[in-house]
């Protein structure tokens, strides 16, 4: 199933969840790294990753919304996708909180602070891990022509499509 919304032939939700779990994950290192060091520079830098992650998830899950209303109702693929979705809403959620926590006390994490956005960070790896679910087995976002030969996404070459026999990859 092709992406609905791509930028220059390739698709937008996938480019853009980098973003958030980057900007999250870093949150979640810099407190490691303030509670190691007692830094206090490190406590704003995590509010100001989550801030930043939090944006940046919005605008994923915008595009991840668009592609998933196009999948077909009553498959596999959709039914992962509302688990890897809406897994994402509450992991927003929870570092969402987590930076009102930390907004209101001066950008220093209490304990419930860092047991959200610790929580957050653990359960975005399993909707990471759905999501990939959801490109690399159920082939959602993947260009019904890909292959090692297909021609560039730049080109105006159409992909020919591929029979459900004939693999992606050759087999070794």
């Amino acid at each position: 199933m092709r992406s609905r919304v791509r930028v220059f032939g390739h698709a937008v939700h996938p480019a853009l969840v980098a973003f958030p779990l980057g900007l999250l994950a870093t949150a979640v290192i810099f407190d490691i790294v303030y509670l190691s060091t007692g830094s206090d520079g490190f406590t704003l830098a995590a509010g100001y990753m989550i801030g930043a992650g939090l944006i940046a998830g919005l605008l994923a899950a915008l595009f991840g919304l668009v592609d998933w209303l196009s999948i077909t109702p009553g498959t596999r693929a959709r039914r992962i996708g509302a688990k890897h979705g809406l897994g994402n809403v509450v992991v927003l959620v929870l570092f969402g909180f987590s930076w009102l926590l930390r907004a209101a006390d001066d950008w220093y994490p209490g304990g419930l602070a860092l047991l959200l956005s610790f929580g957050g960070l653990a359960l975005a790896v399993v909707t990471g891990w759905l999501g990939r679910e959801l490109v690399e087995r159920l082939g959602v976002s993947i260009d019904p022509g890909a292959g090692l030969d297909a021609p560039s996404s730049l080109s105006r070459q159409p992909t020919p499509a591929r029979s459900p026999d004939e693999r992606i990859y050759p087999a070794r």
